[in-house]
């Protein structure tokens, strides 16, 4: 499986023989970057807004999930948690379960969730958690939340990148509450069930282009 980062909170989740999954895509006119080039046939929106609902965006969409629930899509079981929020009706978290391999996307997850709500996450391996504030978590936050959750391997989001035009803090306070000085960002993540590690690991992605 392959995981990439088109910035701000958008990925595409890819493995052969399965459907490719884009979460999150955004409309660069009100985010920054460059016009999406993207492809894929499940679309997976956090919540209704610019940065994270341009559906049209996404070349070959077949399934568009908005909203909680079970779904199974060409092999792929996918989760829905709605979280209420202070400043939005309702986030939805995704879990995507490829073939035994957990992915969860925060999306613009705002407040720490309740025990209860982390129970029906289930296990995540590969989190992706927005951690440069704004409307969603900060550095502090961010590193609560996955304390709680225990993934393997981290995906920080939602922060300030080069292109991007939020005002959104920088990475480096994310990698300081996880007791980092740095990290080196990668172009891509494969990952498959025997490299997730057992001590939860921060993956810095590019931005692809």
């Amino acid at each position: 499986m392959e995981i990439t980062w088109y910035g701000h909170s958008c990925f595409r989740v890819t493995e052969r023989s399965l459907p490719t999954v884009v979460a999150d895509p955004y409309d660069h006119l009100k985010v920054g970057f460059k016009p999406l080039k993207i492809k894929g046939e499940i679309t997976t929106v956090s919540h209704d807004a610019p940065g994270h609902n341009f559906v049209k965006g996404v070349k070959g969409s077949q399934w568009e999930l908005r909203g909680p629930g079970e779904y199974e899509i060409g092999g792929i079981f996918i989760t829905g948690v709605a979280i209420k929020e202070a400043k939005q009706v309702s986030n939805m978290v995704f879990i995507l379960d490829y073939d035994g391999v957990t992915i969860g996307h925060l999306g613009d997850m705002q407040k720490v969730p309740t025990q209860t709500q982390v129970e029906a996450f289930g296990t995540v391996d590969v989190l992706m958690v927005p951690v440069g504030g704004g409307n969603a978590l900060n550095a502090a936050k961010a590193a609560e939340v996955i304390a709680m959750i225990e993934p393997g391997i981290v995906i920080p989001m939602h922060y300030k990148t080069a292109g991007g035009s939020q005002k959104l803090s920088a990475l480096r306070q994310f990698l300081q509450e996880m007791g980092l000085s740095s990290a080196k960002a990668e172009p891509s993540l494969k990952v498959s069930s025997s490299s997730i590690p057992e001590e939860t690991k921060v993956v810095v992605l590019e931005v692809a282009q």
